[in-house]
């Protein structure tokens, strides 16, 4: 099984996640690591709705631990063709924690800027207008254009089968987070139902700045997650291409699919 597929997830669900911190940059406190917990199950939690195959004794054997993962898994994230883009982004520890950190927090209103897996999307942001009446400038969408090619050319196949290959690691780290009972893919995939409810709108998104940092105009479109937010600011072009790989990957990592 090759590990140059890796990258391909932190990237499909994690490429903008450094932009949401350099807009809106809410600061969430990092939960304190309770003891590993235990999966799911009839007499300690819920059912698993999205069950993933169990791994073979021998396969798990060939994981490093969590806390030693990050050679490997960096490793192979730098080896990805194309990756380019990741290595001078990609936030080299605590890489796995941090991705599934950062994927529960992507419903939430607020983002870990301590616990982000990618630095923050260069560029500054474009608006038209003033402080007194914007709209964010189509053009600010190009600032994502070297993850979004990335993301474009992923093989889903391939990194369903990583991420099923990993999962314990990510299991374990979701664990950590404080969800004795959780199950991370379960949570995976309604993040990923998440994503792909974000609102598609076809006029220039209006801008007000009441303080120090951008805000949406419209109340509705503010109160929105921090994951649909970003969807809302990659403009509808790059938007489509995520949604399109988030649809692939969600039919393979989720139940009846």
């Amino acid at each position: 099984m090759s590990n140059k597929a890796i990258p391909a997830l932190a990237a499909l669900l994690l490429f903008g996640s450094g932009a949401a911190w350099y807009w809106w940059p809410h600061i969430a406190p990092t939960p304190a690591p309770p003891p590993i917990g235990v999966l799911p199950s009839a007499e300690t939690g819920p059912a698993i709705a999205n069950p993933l195959p169990v791994p073979a004794a021998t396969e798990t054997q060939t994981l490093p631990a969590l806390a030693e993962s990050d050679a490997a898994f960096n490793a192979a994230a730098l080896a990805l063709p194309g990756a380019a883009a990741l290595r001078d982004r990609l936030r080299p520890e605590n890489l796995i924690r941090h991705l599934v950190a950062t994927i529960d927090n992507l419903p939430r209103h607020r983002l870990a800027v301590e616990l982000r897996p990618l630095e923050a999307t260069s560029g500054v942001l474009q608006i038209v207008g003033d402080d007194q009446q914007a709209t964010l400038d189509e053009h600010n969408a190009a600032r994502y254009a070297p993850l979004i090619a990335i993301v474009s050319h992923l093989d889903m196949h391939s990194v369903a089968d990583l991420y099923k290959h990993y999962y314990p690691l990510f299991q374990q780290a979701y664990l950590n987070l404080g969800y004795p009972n959780g199950y991370f893919n379960d949570r995976l995939v309604a993040v990923i139902d998440h994503l792909l409810s974000a609102p598609q709108t076809a006029a220039p998104l209006t801008l007000v700045r009441p303080k120090v940092f951008w805000e949406f105009a419209d109340p509705g479109l503010e109160a929105r997650s921090a994951g649909q937010k970003l969807m809302l600011r990659l403009g509808n072009e790059n938007a489509a291409v995520v949604r399109k790989k988030l649809g692939e990957l969600r039919a393979l990592v989720a139940a009846n699919q």
